[in-house]
């Protein structure tokens, strides 16, 4: 029997480029990935992307302290399809970085989305109108803002909230005070006395510069025990032919990737194979985590000789890994020196002039240094609220859960780029935040094309990944007993929030196709089939379409001639591609 309702066809062609409205917060990396895709990959769409800062960049546009650089090859650190030849170092400093990402967006246009020094304070989900209310004020004039949005993307990061130190006096101090990612260029540190607090990956850039300043002493005041790292990507530049004691890259070679496109794709296919082989090592006793464990305490032994007590204090008894892993070019040098002291002791407090240590030690600043990191197992510093007045910061308590990193049961419309578990030990994070990019690119093209209102995460769904998290991470090192921003509970909890489940290559994967199946959809008509339309495409009718565009040669997906399996190049490729 047909229908027992009738509906009127919907007088539009089946692409259906229904209009959307799209807000993005943030222009880091995700920011601006999202700037490009969506207006390459869909129509009428009202694009927005709200940066709290003057420029874009990201944590690369606030972070500028002295020694501030990619810890990972910098052919590895940037998007896939512009891969940059120019970087003159193999770990490329954040000005370089800043100004290639300045650069892609510029080349892309991403600009024309982007309102700088504009600040989200507020989104709420209004389930009567279906759409997000958002707050944003213009950080320059003071301005509020009222905007909305029918798709609402966070694209902040997860380096973005800074954690400031909790510590009894701290805001008596009268001296200089500077964060990691607040750096006053102006502060001259010649001949001052010095305190670092914090012994993670900013410190560890930072101290090896300050200590070479003319007539500085610095204390560094280190709690935690972590392994320093020789710089990941030697074994590439090994195999590359370079010198891995000399990360600079010379003029001669950068021409030579300017010039020799193939020798460049050589270059960064290397760095990319090392960078995800090395994913067995995050497992507990697995060969490659013991050696790793062997080796990098035998190289900071060596480092550390003429302070054997420094050593017995920073080699933790934790697997490589259970902290951000991070490389350390010149620091455990620069501990050993005459005019840093390396301090183990608890803070007790922090008074007008310094620092008061437990055993009752003062110890006199003239600036306070503040390598101290981010809260990043927290929610958005902006208030999120989504159905039936439940905050974001009151969903992930105790901890964040989510569906594949990317969306929550509760939040219509709602995606996250490097939200909670999209960080990664090993491998591509770019390529991560492509994959999820995609993703959401691929969820909004739906929302549009087939007439629905709004998507949602079904709750069994997000359930049962916080489950996979749970068992997957038990077998790896990231639950031996150490402190890490991977951790819930402000890093000493027992859930991993800050990594993906797996390696760079299982979440492309994982992020290559959406299960609809795992989403709650509410359709604009009765009729879920009204996207149909009326039976033309866009491609026949008005100008410059293409009626017969299938036989264009770009069009195609050509198969391979003979036995697909017998092909050597066929086996190398993914399955689902």
């Amino acid at each position: 029997m047909g229908s027992t309702y009738l509906f009127t066809l919907k007088d539009e062609p089946i692409e259906n480029l229904r209009p959307l409205k799209v807000r993005v917060i943030g222009a880091g990396y995700s920011g601006i990935y999202l700037g490009i895709r969506i207006p390459q990959r869909l129509r009428n769409v009202d694009l927005q992307i709200y940066e709290k800062n003057e420029g874009v960049g990201g944590a690369w546009w606030e972070n500028r302290y002295p020694g501030c650089a990619c810890d990972i090859p910098a052919h590895s650190y940037q998007y896939s399809f512009d891969p940059n030849p120019h970087w003159t170092n193999f770990y490329a400093p954040s000005k370089e970085i800043r100004e290639y990402l300045g650069g892609i967006a510029e080349k892309y246009g991403v600009n024309r989305y982007v309102k700088l020094s504009h600040k989200v304070t507020s989104c709420i989900w209004d389930d009567a109108v279906k759409k997000w209310k958002l707050v944003v004020e213009n950080v320059k004039t003071g301005e509020i803002i009222h905007d909305d949005a029918d798709v609402l993307v966070s694209a902040r990061g997860n380096l973005n909230d800074k954690a400031w130190p909790k510590i009894p006096g701290f805001e008596t101090f009268k001296g200089e005070v500077m964060h990691s990612a607040q750096w006053n260029e102006k502060y001259d540190f010649k001949n001052k006395q010095v305190g670092v607090i914090g012994g993670g990956s900013s410190s560890i850039q930072i101290v090896p510069k300050l200590q070479k300043i003319e007539g500085v002493k610095m204390s560094v005041f280190v709690r935690s025990r972590t392994w320093i790292a020789s710089p990941f990507g030697d074994a590439s530049m090994l195999k590359l032919g370079l010198e891995p004691n000399n990360t600079a890259m010379s003029e001669e070679l950068r021409k030579e990737f300017v010039d020799n496109p193939k020798r460049f794709h050589e270059f960064r296919k290397i760095i990319e194979v090392d960078g995800n082989t090395i994913h067995a090592g995050s497992f507990k006793d697995s060969p490659m985590q013991l050696a790793a464990q062997a080796f990098y305490r035998g190289a900071m032994q060596e480092k550390l000789a003429k302070k054997p007590e420094i050593m017995e204090a920073l080699v933790p008894s934790f697997g490589v890994g259970c902290r951000r892993l991070t490389p350390g070019p010149g620091y455990l040098e620069a501990l050993v020196e005459d005019n840093v002291d390396f301090v183990r002791d608890k803070i007790e407090a922090i008074t007008p002039s310094g620092i008061t240590i437990e055993n009752g030690k003062k110890i006199d600043l003239d600036v306070l240094v503040c390598a101290t990191g981010f809260n990043v197992s927290s929610p958005p510093p902006f208030y999120v609220e989504g159905k039936n007045g439940i905050s974001l910061q009151q969903k992930f308590l105790p901890h964040a859960e989510t569906y594949l990193a990317v969306g929550v049961d509760g939040f219509p419309n709602f995606f996250m780029i490097l939200g909670p578990n999209s960080a990664i030990g090993s491998g591509s994070l770019t390529m991560m935040i492509e994959s999820e990019g995609d993703y959401i690119t691929k969820c909004i093209r739906k929302l549009q094309k087939e007439d629905y209102v709004t998507m949602m995460p079904k709750s069994e769904r997000v359930k049962d990944f916080s489950d996979y998290c749970v068992e997957y991470f038990k077998k790896t090192v990231y639950l031996d007993q150490c402190t890490s921003w991977y951790r819930s509970e402000g890093g000493k909890g027992d859930r991993i929030i800050g990594l993906w489940p797996g390696s760079t290559l299982h979440c492309i994967e994982a992020l290559r196709a959406p299960r609809w199946e795992d989403f709650d959809f509410e359709s604009r008509a009765e009729n879920r089939l009204r996207w149909l339309g009326n039976g033309w495409s866009v491609t026949q009718i008005g100008e410059g379409g293409d009626p017969a565009w299938y036989l264009e040669p770009s069009m195609m997906n050509v198969p391979m001639k003979g036995k697909p399996e017998e092909d050597e190049e066929f086996k190398r490729r993914p399955f689902s591609h």
